[in-house]
């Protein structure tokens, strides 16, 4: 609580106790541990490298504990508490099955989805579940699962076809396309563009997926989308077909600490 809030007064409060209690406590800590906890400064208190040590595995003692305490809620099979998810925007609806039908059976856990490409840090609590795409997470003490692999396909729309016609992979001159040949790009289709694109050809470079499927379902070029997204666009027409040289594995990643907890294993079974 004193990490949370920053001061012993708040802490105090948030606790139901005196900010001698608080001070006694965090004394003893420090004690224990023999190294500083928190910087005290005018405006509050900060962690030190040991306390956020520390906070990390009390955050995940405390999930265990309310883990624990639900399972013996007469073992109804009511879980409560929180569970959060992190992915890639662009395979949110390959989760988003397993998250409604969570839901529909634990109405009581509180769902918090995250769409980023920001890689949570479950060992600090950022999240119970992420998904990952590329090489395989190597991280100590994280459970890796192969979810699936996502497959490429290279569409159009049909008010892109309709104005300009269907492009013809041997003669791309005077075609649109929407994507990006960056060096730094660790899409498996880059390779293809680089080696297809010519200087007749028209590139609009965007580098965000959302973004890039607007632009393609608008008909401001082609471009690849992942076979998942445009089977549900009937607008969509394809250009190429999903291959398996074109695709990415996704991987599920939970923390070991977490990984047996009852919420984070019921999500996995919807998943």
């Amino acid at each position: 609580m004193l990490a949370r809030h920053g001061t012993v007064s708040a802490a105090a409060e948030a606790l139901g106790v005196h900010r001698a209690t608080v001070n006694r406590h965090v004394d003893t800590l420090e004690t224990a541990f023999q190294t500083r906890l928190f910087q005290r400064h005018a405006r509050g208190y900060t962690l030190t490298e040991s306390g956020q040590e520390m906070l990390e595995v009390a955050h995940r003692a405390d999930e265990m504990f309310a883990d624990l305490a639900g399972r013996n809620r007469g073992r109804s099979g009511r879980l409560s508490g929180k569970l959060v998810v992190t992915a890639l925007a662009g395979v949110a609806p390959l989760i988003t099955p397993a998250l409604r039908e969570f839901h529909f059976d634990h109405p009581e856990i509180e769902l918090e989805f995250t769409a980023t490409t920001n890689l949570a840090r479950l060992e600090h609590g950022e999240a119970h579940v992420a998904f990952r795409a590329g090489a395989k997470p190597q991280t100590p003490d994280y459970v890796v699962k192969l979810f699936r692999h996502v497959r490429f396909g290279l569409y159009a729309s049909r008010d892109y076809v309709r104005r300009r016609g269907g492009p013809d992979i041997g003669r791309l001159d005077g075609h649109s396309f929407v994507g990006s040949v960056d060096e730094t790009s660790r899409l498996p289709f880059v390779g293809w563009m680089r080696e297809n694109l010519s200087a007749g050809t028209m590139l609009i470079k965007v580098t965000d997926p959302q973004v890039l499927g607007a632009a393609v379902k608008d008909g401001m070029g082609t471009g690849f989308l992942g076979e998942h997204d445009a089977a549900r666009d009937p607008d969509l027409i394809e250009i190429l077909p999903p291959s398996e040289e074109w695709s990415a594995p996704i991987w599920v990643v939970t923390h070991a600490d977490l990984h047996r907890t009852e919420k984070v294993q019921r999500f996995l079974e919807k998943l």
